[in-house]
């Protein structure tokens, strides 16, 4: 997956009550790489995964996923 990160990411599992994200900033170089996220309902909340996490399909997908209502 290429770097920088793109900019709408769905989680696999809910993540502080929400799955679809947005990347608010990344940084870092080789495998100390990060990205900020926040919840594309909700502004106030932020957090930081590893870009390595980030690439791992069972955790994350790239772009914006419908989730099935037997996934919510």
């Amino acid at each position: 997956m290429r770097w920088p990160p793109n900019q709408a990411w769905t989680s696999t599992r809910k993540r502080e009550g929400y799955r679809h994200f947005e990347v608010k900033q990344y940084g870092g170089k080789g495998i100390d790489r990060w990205v900020e996220l926040i919840p594309v309902l909700e502004k106030e909340t932020c957090f930081r995964v590893s870009w390595a996490e980030l690439k791992t399909p069972t955790e994350w997908s790239n772009g914006w996923l419908q989730i099935q209502k037997s996934e919510e």
